[in-house]
């Protein structure tokens, strides 16, 4: 019953794995993360996280700070977007230099504890 104001999001995990959710262009990064931790899928079971306040979005490379709504991302409607979803303590600030250039690929650092 998706309607043409809705949003379709492929969230891929590291593992791989994949589940496609449905959202309005008013929800934040931060409202798809809760969502995604109350509905958190079956099949994810080994990647479940104790808070939702760690699930991180990925869109093109970079990590959507919470407030950031799928609206102001113009993202288009009717079709799927595919985000990935990752778990992390706190967000690479953006204008920090050196050490965290090397953050940007983030596959092989998924489960670095710093």
């Amino acid at each position: 019953h998706t309607s043409k104001r809705d949003i379709n999001l492929r969230l891929i995990l590291v593992s791989g794995k994949t589940k496609e959710f449905l959202f309005s262009p008013n929800d934040s990064a931060a409202d798809i993360a809760k969502h995604v931790y109350d509905n958190w899928p079956m099949d994810w079971e080994e990647e479940q996280v104790s808070s939702p306040n760690i699930l991180r979005l990925i869109y093109q490379g970079r990590f959507l700070h919470g407030n950031v709504t799928l609206g102001a991302l113009k993202l288009p409607f009717g079709k799927t977007t595919v985000m990935h979803l990752v778990a992390r303590e706190t967000l690479p600030e953006p204008n920090s230099q050196g050490q965290r250039n090397r953050e940007k690929t983030g596959e092989s650092n998924c489960c670095v504890i710093l």
